[in-house]
């Protein structure tokens, strides 16, 4: 079994805190990480789970074993017995753990029932810090998830597409998307055309036949649904005009990928969009790697009017960093120092160009890396 890097982190959430969640998409390894810990699991999708839980409720909120509760969003009724049983002893820590794939539903039944009382960990698909033996363009073709064929061919792309239709048919609608499942895939096609573009939903919702709120509406679902990521541009009061629209990255390249009709290494880097791709890939990596060392900064990115740009900002409260992507072995000095001037204008503290060099390097405020060598330095750049 892959070692998950997050499990210290949900360890020590589970030492502070009566009760974690542990959410992220579907087919992430959330189950086989929580039932590495022990325990007793109640899978809160099937009927007879709901019974056994409800049998041994009692036992469970005395008892001291770990209680592991799957998809609890489809089981409103747990959270007031959640809640009850940890008002019941405050003081007691790592009583209940909640699998959640998502859903607006799970969210709202925390904030209503187990605010204060429960502390959220995301479970990303596998990130390259966990899979030092698998090729990185292996992982950047076919993405992260354990069952997609990152480990073992033969399943990608097909794993992925059966995947989101899946979702498409059942899940969104299930979690409460009010578009039909033809409807869904439409718009997952569009935005995985617009992948790492300004974000239009007008333009969008006009090729789909609707208005531009209920665009912006179903993209909330997906982003609650860990599919697609939105970053806000950077504002900062200088006396350039800047880019006010965000944008919308796929999380998972290996989803992104199969909706876009790419099979195969070769021809990911004939496409004309491999660069966002990359770029794409780069950004989820990092902020996953810094969540997997408690580290949350607001991720942003930066441009201006007349095309001055930073890929990533990441702000940290006590510092900020500026990270640009190149998709090249061979990045020129050019590219440093455009990033230095663009990371001047708002006052980066660390200025750093990732792409695909052989040799790493840092110099005071500048890194020239590649993606392997800064996750595994990244810990040591942490303010």
């Amino acid at each position: 079994m892959v070692t998950r890097t997050l499990l210290p982190l949900l360890r020590r959430r589970l030492r502070g805190w009566p009760a974690v969640g542990l959410v992220g998409p579907r087919q992430a390894g959330k189950t086989t990480l929580a039932r590495a810990l022990g325990g007793d699991y109640f899978d809160l999708e099937q009927e007879s789970e709901r019974l056994r839980l409800d049998l041994q409720w009692d036992a469970l909120a005395r008892g001291r074993r770990l209680a592991i509760l799957d998809e609890a969003q489809s089981w409103p009724e747990v959270f007031p017995r959640l809640r009850g049983a940890i008002d019941a002893d405050r003081r007691r820590r790592g009583r209940f753990l909640l699998l959640g794939s998502v859903s607006p539903a799970l969210m709202t039944q925390v904030s209503e029932s187990l605010a204060g009382r429960l502390s959220m960990v995301e479970l990303p698909p596998f990130l390259a810090c966990e899979l030092p033996n698998v090729p990185l363009k292996r992982l950047w073709l076919r993405g992260g998830y354990p069952d997609g064929g990152v480990l073992r061919s033969g399943r990608f792309p097909q794993w992925q597409r059966d995947y989101l239709s899946l979702l498409a048919q059942r899940d969104l609608p299930a979690w409460g998307l009010p578009a039909k499942p033809r409807e869904t895939e439409r718009l997952l096609a569009m935005l995985a055309a617009n992948h790492g573009q300004l974000w239009n939903a007008s333009q969008i919702g006009q090729s789909m036949g609707l208005s531009y709120h209920t665009v912006n509406s179903y993209l909330d679902y997906l982003e609650g649904a860990f599919l697609v990521r939105r970053l806000q541009p950077y504002h900062a009061n200088l006396s350039k005009r800047l880019v006010k629209s965000q944008k919308v990255y796929w999380r998972d390249p290996g989803l992104l990928h199969a909706l876009l009709n790419v099979p195969d290494y070769r021809r990911l880097l004939a496409q004309p969009w491999v660069g966002a791709s990359w770029e794409g890939f780069v950004i989820e990596q990092i902020i996953q790697t810094l969540a997997t060392h408690d580290a949350y900064p607001k991720a942003f990115f930066f441009r201006t009017s007349d095309g001055i740009e930073i890929d990533l900002l990441l702000d940290f409260g006590t510092c900020t960093w500026a990270v640009e992507v190149k998709l090249t072995a061979s990045p020129r000095p050019a590219d440093m120092d455009q990033l230095r001037k663009a990371a001047g204008l708002i006052g980066a503290d660390r200025r750093v160009l990732v792409s695909q060099v052989k040799t790493s390097s840092m110099s005071g405020k500048d890194v020239s890396c590649n993606l392997i060598w800064l996750i595994k330095h990244i810990a040591g750049m942490l303010p």
